[in-house]
């Protein structure tokens, strides 16, 4: 599950760096609207535009659309026989130095209906002293395709994971127990220009630790929503909006709870190869409103999407 961390009482820092990032960020994107168009591919995607193929079968498109690329939200379309897909999520404080890298990998399990993925991070905790930098806890993904595909108009994939206590929980860089966590994304195409995605979801961790070492169960419960302005089958607009639950150990059996609501505004490109490469780079910027009012955070956001002869399923198994 993709959470925006606690920003809150801290110094606020310069926006240089941020200023800069914006500025490269900017350039790339005219890189990418002045890119020439690929050769044709036969994956599953959605025509130049985000116009719906009447049929869901794989139909020839001459520029392979933007897909499964949100940051904050989770989109219901599992990855296609034979590509995979590498993600780079950066997510930093505006007000403090805390920070978090994870890079997940989706893998198709012989078809489109079932995928596999994991996730591992690192992260800096600023309110820890002498933490470092260190591993966060790691993730293990099923997701299955029950409704749609990156064609339909409609698209349901609920995700099951299993979370490890990679992480060292004496410095705030995991949860110290064995956890599980249920998602159920939706996906909607609203005409050519708009699709919208829509999460729910919760996660348990019976046995968390704090820095102290108290022990007790946590529950958590998330909700997101996002719209996605489809500009061109290369550059498209986001908001992003995540509302979290969460417990936090502070005695043996004892728990807190806090909220926290963020809306986040966000762009993201496609650059396209002839040989099936896809890359997306992004930028999105967190901004907390209602109990994480002051709190805000920039994204910087990569994927690489492309075929794979292993991941590839026999022609008979092929749907």
């Amino acid at each position: 599950m993709k959470t925006v961390r606690d920003y809150t009482n801290a110094d606020v820092h310069t926006y240089s760096p941020v200023a800069r990032a914006l500025a490269v960020v900017l350039f790339s994107c005219l890189l990418s609207m002045g890119q020439d168009e690929p050769a044709k591919s036969s994956r599953k995607v959605r025509s130049a535009g985000g116009a719906i193929p009447d049929s869901a079968q794989a139909v020839k498109v001459d520029t392979p659309s933007i897909q499964d690329n949100s940051f904050l939200i989770e989109e219901a379309y599992n990855q296609e026989d034979g590509i995979i897909q590498h993600i780079s999520f950066f997510q930093h404080s505006l007000v403090n130095d805390d920070w978090v890298y994870t890079l997940t990998d989706e893998w198709p399990l012989r078809g489109l209906k079932h995928q596999l993925s994991f996730s591992v991070s690192g992260l800096h905790v600023s309110g820890f002293a002498n933490s470092g930098v260190g591993w966060g806890d790691t993730a293990l993904n099923y997701r299955y395709q029950l409704i749609g595909d990156g064609a339909a108009k409609v698209a349901v994939a609920p995700r099951f994971t299993l979370l490890f206590p990679s992480g060292d929980w004496r410095v705030g860089h995991g949860s110290g127990g064995v956890g599980l966590q249920a998602s159920l994304p939706v996906s909607i195409q609203h005409g050519q220009r708009l699709a919208t995605h829509w999460n729910a979801g919760a996660t348990w961790i019976p046995h968390a630790h704090d820095s102290d070492g108290h022990k007790a169960g946590t529950v958590g419960v998330n909700l997101g929503q996002s719209f996605v302005w489809l500009a061109s089958s290369r550059f498209n607009a986001l908001l992003e909006t995540t509302w979290n639950s969460s417990e936090q150990v502070v005695s043996n059996g004892l728990t807190s709870r806090r909220y926290d609501v963020f809306v986040s505004p966000g762009i993201r490109w496609a650059y396209n190869f002839k040989n099936g490469l896809q890359i997306v780079p992004g930028v999105g910027l967190p901004l907390g409103v209602g109990p994480s009012s002051g709190n805000r955070a920039l994204i910087l956001y990569l994927s690489f999407e492309h075929p794979f002869r292993w991941a590839r399923s026999h022609p008979a198994e092929r749907e």
